[in-house]
């Protein structure tokens, strides 16, 4: 799908502020309702807005403590990774998962209500995993940006 710069604004508006209404969202980008909506909602077929989402203050909802962890695996099959992947999909407490190039083959972006629980996750979860040979965690003190979506020029 080809964008154009409607596309565009719509798209950086819209990671601004998703429940943006379509009336204000068409205004905003100097089009009528109905025109806009048929852009936004070829925006979704195509999979370009893959969806829509609350931002939740994760402390407030009993999960203060956000750690990083570097997982290293025996095995970089393609089965074996696909196994892992499937893995910390079923832990509701990871809610990241990257695989990366180098040296450690995921990156893991856990929360966790305090330490006692992450140390639970980390020994029956994860290094326990089948395949695992390593993991190394980092516990975040601080954050000072957590920015959704890409930059759309």
């Amino acid at each position: 799908m080809t964008l154009d710069r409607i596309d565009r604004l719509i798209l950086a508006l819209l990671q601004e502020d998703g429940r943006m209404t379509n009336v204000d969202l068409a205004e905003r980008v100097g089009l009528t309702a109905p025109p806009c909506l048929r852009r936004v909602r070829a925006l979704e077929q195509a999979g370009v807005i893959r969806g829509y989402h609350a931002e939740c203050d994760p402390s407030q909802l009993g999960f203060p403590i956000t750690v990083f962890a570097m997982v290293s695996l025996r095995s970089q099959a393609e089965q074996d990774l696909a196994a892992f992947e499937n893995h910390v999909a079923a832990i509701p407490e990871v809610r990241e998962c990257h695989m990366l190039n180098g040296e450690i083959d995921f990156i893991l972006k856990i929360v966790a209500a305090d330490l006692e629980s992450f140390q639970r996750i980390l020994t029956t979860k994860l290094t326990s995993a089948p395949n695992v040979a390593s993991v190394k965690s980092s516990l975040t003190i601080r954050s000072s940006k957590s920015q959704v979506g890409v930059p759309i020029a």
